[in-house]
């Protein structure tokens, strides 16, 4: 299995046909996977900064920490937790300031990260269930950025008047929250934090 840097075709390309949000995340940076025929599989996709509060929690600055935003394969890669533990470890070559990598696990798709539990992610527990994640319009899921992106605003009132007159607010089951620690010196101060992983997860 070999990773490399992935091209923004690439990066489009996957995340368009092997993601299930259909969408490309901004700020990315990311490796493209082969498998030993060398053969394309996808790419893996860390953010770098498009939440500008991401290092806030961590007591870390800006550039410290990063996110896992996208596995966006076609499954013909021989074991996608080797291909993340490859990437995990060429992050630090790529970003020598990043000393943490969050990642979520979305539980309205049924991920409950198994591919963080197998390579040993610290999990934080479960968070925003319950609160207001995106809009059904026309029948598909929006995210609020989208509807504010059209110049409406992002309360139901608004979309009914302006995108869709039968568009209904969803609600979250949440997301579990894992944190993989890059500098070894901090690992000791995110341990007492982990939690039990959780139980019958399928492949986020």
């Amino acid at each position: 299995m070999k990773l490399e840097l992935a091209s923004h075709s690439a990066i489009r390309y996957a995340c368009l046909n092997y993601h299930y949000s259909k969408s490309i995340p901004a700020n990315c940076i990311g490796f493209s996977v082969f498998n030993d025929n060398m053969e394309w599989c996808g790419v893996i996709l860390y953010g770098t900064g498009a939440n500008q509060y991401i290092a806030r929690p961590f007591g870390l600055k800006q550039g410290q920490v990063i996110e896992l935003v996208r596995m966006a394969l076609n499954g013909k890669q021989e074991s996608t937790s080797k291909a993340l533990a490859i990437s995990l470890k060429l992050i630090p070559k790529l970003l020598p300031m990043c000393k943490l990598i969050v990642s979520y696990a979305d539980i309205d798709q049924n991920h409950n990260g198994t591919i963080y539990q197998a390579t040993n992610w610290i999990y934080l527990g479960k968070y925003n269930e319950g609160s207001r994640s995106a809009f059904i319009v026309h029948g598909k899921k929006v995210h609020p950025k989208s509807i504010h992106s059209k110049g409406v605003k992002q309360n139901i009132n608004s979309v009914r008047k302006y995108l869709d007159k039968n568009a209904k607010e969803f609600y979250t089951k949440g997301k579990h929250k894992y944190i993989f620690v890059i500098d070894k010196s901090l690992r000791h101060l995110y341990s007492n934090l982990k939690k039990q992983y959780p139980k019958n997860a399928a492949v986020a």
